[in-house]
């Protein structure tokens, strides 16, 4: 059976591969079929179907028939999404549990031992690296955030802002509760004074005119130690697609970076 390409692209989103996507398509089409049957006709190697179907009852998308050779029944897909997405749940809950028993245990404090130690024996260009896309630059800023003992100095683009406010801004309120110094700077536009609203109490954000000051971009110092700096234009590539540049370099930190903050925040209007 030929299906549209965005079925398989939307199948393909919940994590089915090609094979799994055309065997079940194919049971769909032919309500009860054999592993042979539905090779033939999903046109995927014989000796992978009977595999390819074992692996799509554990998700929950078909049913073994009893009989010689065995059957196999295709689950209907809104009760197969439902499967799916249980199966993800208790699975995800069984990862956090697993994740959480880690953390209270002896082996979070031997690997914490050997990540520090692996640490103190790293050049500095080792203690930099590269973050692709959106989401991984948002891992790391909640890292940075996390870890903040002194300041955050924020430069931002309307972009960064509103993701961070989503993502973030309870994070925030808890390191300013612990006596964190949190200030933003962005260019003045009507969607960062308005966003320049939502942090007024957790941190002092100024706002500078984008035609006196030409500048656009992301960058995020934390106690003059680390920093994230974007290398891409979130106005000109989709969010996959964003690139940030990390470091613990001390040196650029408060020697490059900071003046340059400080330069812009002395010019910038307080809200």
């Amino acid at each position: 059976m030929v299906v549209s390409e965005k079925v398989m692209d939307a199948l393909k989103s919940i994590g089915l591969n090609l094979y799994e996507r055309k065997i079940w398509v194919a049971l769909l089409g032919k309500g009860s079929a054999t592993a042979g049957e539905l090779a033939e006709i999903a046109n995927v190697p014989r000796s992978r179907a009977y595999d390819i179907l074992e692996s799509l009852a554990e998700k929950g998308f078909v049913i073994f028939q009893s009989g010689r050779p065995i059957r196999f029944l295709a689950v209907d897909p809104h009760e197969a999404f439902e499967r799916v997405k249980k199966k993800l749940y208790e699975d995800y809950q069984k990862t956090v549990q697993k994740i959480d028993e880690i953390k209270n245990s002896e082996v979070l404090k031997e690997l914490k031992e050997l990540y520090e130690k692996g640490i103190k024996t790293l050049s500095l260009e080792e203690i930099t690296g590269a973050l692709k896309g959106r989401y991984s630059m948002l891992q790391q800023i909640e890292s940075m955030l996390k870890n903040a003992k002194d300041q955050i100095n924020l430069l931002a683009t309307p972009e960064m802002l509103s993701e961070i406010l989503k993502n973030h801004f309870s994070l925030l309120k808890e390191v300013k509760e612990k006596g964190v110094k949190i200030r933003i700077l962005v260019p003045k536009d009507d969607q960062t004074q308005e966003l320049a609203k939502a942090f007024k109490n957790i941190a002092e954000i100024r706002l500078f005119d984008p035609n006196t000051l030409p500048v656009y971009g992301n960058v995020l110092l934390v106690d003059g130690k680390e920093l994230m700096m974007g290398l891409t234009n979130p106005k000109e590539v989709p969010a996959s697609q964003d690139i940030a540049f990390w470091s613990k370099s001390e040196h650029a930190s408060t020697q490059l970076f900071s003046p340059f903050f400080e330069l812009l925040w002395d010019q910038a209007r307080k809200v």
